[in-house]
C-alpha cells in the first residue's frame, strides 16, 4: 500500500487534489481546524506528502504548527504565495505548484493554463492532476518558481483589484480590451510590491505577456471575486511596511471606504 497523504484544509480545491490522491491509490487523512497536527505526526505512518490547501489568511498559522516530521514533505499551492511565506518558518525547499485551474462548488473544474510545478514531489503533483485530466508542468529551478509565483499574483490581483473600478460582473477581456490603461497601471503598482517581496526586479514586460496568457485562458472570467477587497488591503498594508506609495492603489482604497 502506498504511504499516506495528508490533506490540511477541506475547502474545493483541496477537494480536487483527494480525488486524484485516491485515484493513484493513496489513502488519505485529512486536518482541520480542530486536528492535533503534532498528535497525527506521531501516530501515523510517514506521509509520502503532506498538501497545504488553506487560504492565503490561514497559511501563516498553519505553517507554524507543521510537525517536525513533515517539513520535508510540503506542498503548497495557495494564492499570493511567495518563497518568504515558507522561509519565513524555516520551511527551506517545500513543493510548490502555482494552480491556474479553479474549482468552485458545484461546478466543474476550469483549467485555465497548465499549472506549473516544482519540487521534490512535483512527479507525484503531475501524476495526480494528470488523472484528472488536469494539464502541469514542472519547472527546472528555484528561479523559474519565483517568476511563476509573481506571474500568478500579478494575474490574480491585478484583474481582482481592476475590478474594483469596473461595472459588477466585468470579465477579463473586456477589462483588458477597454480598460488596459488602468490596468496597466495597476500591474505596475502590483510588481512593485512584488519585486520588494522577493528582494529583485523580474522582467516586467515578460510578466505582462505573462498575464495575458491567463486572460487568454479564459476570456469570461469574472474581474472581481469575493477576495478582492480584502487582496486590496492586503496588499496595501505590505506597501506601508515596504514605504511604496501606490498611488492607483490607495485611490481606489478610498473610493472603497
Amino acid at each position: 500500500m502506498n504511504a499516506p497523504i495528508v490533506v490540511i484544509g477541506t475547502g474545493e480545491m483541496s477537494g480536487v487534489f483527494t480525488r486524484g490522491f485516491l485515484k493513484q491509490g493513496y489513502p488519505i487523512f485529512p486536518v482541520q481546524r480542530h486536528t492535533d497536527m503534532a498528535q497525527l505526526a506521531h501516530t501515523l505512518t510517514p506521509p509520502a506528502l503532506v498538501l497545504v490547501a488553506v487560504g492565503e489568511d490561514d497559511l501563516d498559522p498553519v505553517l507554524a504548527r507543521i510537525p517536525e516530521e513533515w517539513r520535508d514533505c510540503l506542498a503548497l499551492l495557495q494564492n499570493e504565495l511567495l518563497p518568504r511565506n515558507w522561509e519565513a518558518h524555516g520551511l527551506q525547499a517545500p513543493t510548490v505548484i502555482a494552480v491556474w485551474f479553479e474549482k468552485k462548488k458545484g461546478q466543474e473544474v476550469k483549467v485555465l493554463l497548465p499549472s506549473p510545478v516544482y519540487g521534490s514531489s512535483a512527479p507525484l503533483i503531475d501524476a495526480t492532476l494528470g488523472s484528472l485530466d488536469i494539464p502541469t508542468w514542472e519547472l527546472s529551478s528555484h528561479a523559474e518558481l519565483e517568476f511563476e509565483l509573481v506571474r500568478k499574483n500579478l494575474y490574480i490581483l491585478t484583474t481582482n483589484i481592476t475590478g474594483l473600478e469596473l461595472p459588477p460582473g466585468t470579465n477579463v477581456e473586456a477589462m483588458w480590451c477597454n480598460h488596459q490603461p488602468l490596468a496597466r497601471e495597476i500591474a505596475n503598482e502590483v510588481m512593485a510590491i512584488q519585486f520588494t517581496l522577493i528582494g529583485r526586479e523580474l522582467d516586467r514586460e515578460k510578466l505582462i505577456e505573462g498575464m495575458i496568457e491567463g486572460i487568454q485562458g479564459d476570456l469570461q472570467h469574472k474581474c472581481m471575486g469575493r477576495s478582492a477587497p480584502a487582496r486590496l488591503r492586503r496588499n496595501l498594508g505590505l506597501a506601508d511596511k515596504f514605504g511604496l506609495t501606490v498611488p492607483r492603489l490607495r485611490a481606489i482604497a478610498a473610493r472603497q471606504k
